[in-house]
């Protein structure tokens, strides 16, 4: 069985949202699975009162300190009984095969990297999201936890994302772009031309500079980039489901034909917000660590939490820590 660590107390819906998605999970997933939920017990027994779920499935790790949204990575650390600080060790104790968050972003990265580590191999590790393209989806990587980078770190998160790309999403030999402003291989500054030529003569299915234009054509599988360009292409990203919204709602009011036109394309515009919600694809997975840690929405819905409970179980069936382990320890690049 995989047993799963939830920081219960993670996100702007906690517990409510986490514990529905527990349930959720339960409901539809067919694996064989146990949920550690970490928070305040107190919260967290009368949520699941709600629920018709298994106490032999479901247990509870109290946790006494709370995490804010806007906390430094460096006073959450300080904090050992905070959800995210007690999930981690359960994860390092191997009390779990994987934890979960929904909570501070940067304090869920430091905090996995301060008690995990890294993965044997792994220069920096790298937050991986996946993006609707007219192809599917693409793995996305780095959106934020590497705001500098250097060209090796660049390469090792090619391989990182291709073997996501294969393991989880089923995507035969991944072709991997380098994200740039231009296709040509002497475009971009020095990090971006050190990169290419690195992921050049690697060993992933490398097909060259990608520009922005190409990333939601599905021109490849995995995108690679510094965790400050990524975070700011996902937060871009993330605005198109509110801004088409908007966009409609506004013609809607201006006439009876974009009323009639809405109402014909009811179906139509329900299906394109499904392909832009975040929740589909549950989690963004923190690469290149010692253990299983998906870093979740603040806003997660439910959903989003039994689809970020199903990656976690994917990550842990399929051994894709081993696989990069593997990988990164077999080429030569990571000792440069």
């Amino acid at each position: 069985m995989v047993r799963i660590g939830l920081d219960a107390m993670g996100g702007d819906y906690a517990p409510q949202s986490i514990v529905e998605g527990v349930f959720l999970a339960y409901k539809e997933s067919r694996d064989d699975f146990g949920i550690t939920l970490v928070g305040e017990k107190g919260k967290i027994e009368k949520e699941l009162s709600r629920f018709n779920i298994r106490d032999s499935l479901v247990t509870i790790e109290n946790a006494t300190e709370y995490v804010g949204m806007e906390e430094s990575p460096t006073e959450v650390i300080k904090k050992k009984n905070s959800p995210i600080a007690i999930g981690t060790r359960l994860h390092k104790e191997k009390k779990v095969d994987a934890f979960i968050s929904s909570g501070n972003t940067g304090a869920v990265m430091a905090t996995s990297l301060l008690t995990l580590g890294r993965l044997e191999g792994v220069n920096r590790p790298a937050i991986a999201t996946c993006l609707p393209t007219e192809k599917g989806v693409v793995v996305f990587l780095d959106v934020g936890a590497n705001a500098e980078c250097k060209a090796l770190n660049l390469y090792q998160f090619g391989i990182m994302g291709s073997i996501y790309a294969s393991y989880i999403l089923k995507k035969q030999s991944p072709k991997v772009g380098l994200l740039s402003i231009g296709e040509e291989r002497t475009k971009g500054n020095d990090l971006v031309v050190e990169a290419h030529k690195l992921l050049e003569k690697g060993s992933v299915n490398f097909v060259g500079n990608v520009e922005g234009t190409d990333v939601l054509k599905g021109t490849c599988d995995v995108v690679v980039t510094d965790g400050f360009v990524g975070n700011i292409v996902l937060k871009f990203a993330e605005s198109f489901d509110g801004f088409l919204t908007s966009l409609v709602h506004k013609r809607v009011k201006q006439s009876l034909l974009f009323r009639l036109g809405a109402f014909l394309l009811k179906i139509s515009i329900r299906d394109l917000r499904k392909v832009l919600d975040y929740a589909e694809y549950g989690g963004a997975p923190l690469l290149g660590v010692n253990g299983v840690c998906i870093i979740c929405h603040g806003k997660s819905s439910p959903k989003a939490i039994m689809n970020a409970i199903k990656l976690s179980i994917d990550m842990v069936k399929e051994r894709v820590n081993e696989v990069i382990k593997e990988k990164l320890l077999n080429n030569n690049f990571n000792r440069v």
